[in-house]
C-alpha cells in the first residue's frame, strides 16, 4: 500500500512546490516513548525512526528528525524527557532521505539550530531530496534546507562538554554518515556507534546508475570500514536495524548494557556483506 504525504513548501516561483514522501509505514510515525540510552544520550525518536539527542552543557545535538508529520511527536518526546526544544543548538543526520529529514527544515527554523550534514549530502537537503542518485525521480519529497557546516570524515562536532566524530559511509546515499562519541553516567563511560547502516535501496544494477557512478566502490569501502569500528554500544537510524524493541521496553528500567552487542552488530553488518556481494553479481539488461 502507498501512502503519500504532500506538504505545501513556498518558493520563489510563481507556483508552490509541494514535498511528497513517496512512501511510509505505519511503525515510522507510530509513537514510542523517549527514554534514557546511557548517560546523556537519549531516544527521541518514532517506533522505527530513531532520533537521538545527546545533552551537553551548552546546549543539545539532535540527530535525525523522521518524517515532515513526526515533528510535533519528536518535541513532545524531547520535553517529555525534561529538556526543552528550544536547547537545541546543533542538527545532525545519518543521511538526507525523507524519512530521517523529513522535519529537519522545521526543528531548524523553530530551534535555530545549526545544521552540519556530510558534504556529499549539501546537494540532495538543499534541494529536498530531488538531487538523490535513487529517490530523486520522485521529486522533492522533504521541505529543502540548507546546511550551516559541511562535514568531512573524521571532522569533530564540539559542543559544550561533548565531541562526536563524523564518520563519512557512503553508498546509501552518497553522504550517509555515522557518528562516534563517548557519553558518561554515573558508573562508566560508553564508546558510542551511531551507525548508519550500508543498505541497498535500489533495484537496478550498480552499473546502470550513471548518477552514481562510484556506488560500488563506496559501499565496498563503507562495509570494511564499519568492521574495524571500536565501541561499547551501537545504535542505527531505524529501531529495526539494532533489534530497538528487543533490547528495551516501554517502562524498563535504565539499561545501558542491553545495548552492548556486539555479536548482533557483526550479524547485521555480515548480512549486508552478503547482499552487496549478490548485488555485484547484477548484471545490466541487455538493450
Amino acid at each position: 500500500m502507498l501512502f503519500v504525504v504532500i506538504l505545501l513548501i513556498p518558493s520563489l516561483g510563481v507556483r508552490a512546490q509541494t514535498a511528497t514522501a513517496p512512501k511510509t509505514m505505519p511503525e515510522w510515525s507510530k509513537p514510542y516513548t523517549p527514554f534514557r540510552i546511557a548517560g546523556n544520550l537519549y531516544y527521541v525518536g518514532t517506533y522505527d525512526l530513531a532520533c537521538y539527542l545527546v545533552t551537553t552543557t551548552q546546549g543539545n545535538i539532535l540527530i535525525n528528525t523522521g518524517l515532515a508529520a513526526s515533528a510535533t511527536q519528536i518535541k513532545r518526546n524531547i520535553e517529555t524527557l525534561g529538556f526543552k526544544v528550544a536547547d537545541t543548538k546543533i542538527l545532525l543526520t545519518t543521511h538526507a532521505h525523507y524519512d530521517h529529514v523529513g522535519a529537519m527544515a522545521s526543528i531548524k527554523k523553530i530551534t535555530g539550530a545549526k545544521l552540519m550534514a556530510d558534504e556529499q549530502d549539501f546537494g540532495v537537503l538543499a534541494s529536498g531530496g530531488a538531487a538523490d542518485y535513487e529517490l530523486g525521480h520522485y521529486g522533492i519529497t522533504f521541505k529543502p534546507v540548507k546546511a550551516d557546516r559541511l562535514l568531512h570524515d573524521g571532522d569533530t562536532i564540539s559542543l559544550g562538554n561533548m565531541q562526536l566524530v563524523m564518520l563519512h559511509h557512503p553508498g546509501h546515499t552518497k553522504g550517509s554518515c555515522s557518528f562516534l562519541f563517548t557519553v558518561k553516567d554515573d558508573q562508566r563511560s560508553y564508546k558510542v556507534f551511531i551507525a548508519n547502516m550500508p543498505t541497498i535501496i535500489t533495484e537496478r544494477p550498480f552499473a546502470a546508475i550513471t548518477a552514481y557512478p562510484d556506488i560500488a566502490k563506496d559501499y565496498a569501502y563503507t562495509l570494511k570500514a564499519m568492521k574495524n569500528i571500536s565501541f561499547d554500544i551501537w545504535l542505527a537510524a531505524h529501531a529495526s536495524q539494532f533489534n530497538l524493541h528487543e533490547k528495551h521496553k516501554p517502562g524498563d528500567a535504565y539499561n545501558p548494557a542491553a545495548f552492548i552487542d556486539q555479536p548482533g552488530y557483526d550479524a547485521a553488518i555480515s548480512d549486508l556483506q552478503k547482499q552487496y556481494d549478490e548485488k555485484m553479481q547484477q548484471k545490466p539488461a541487455i538493450q
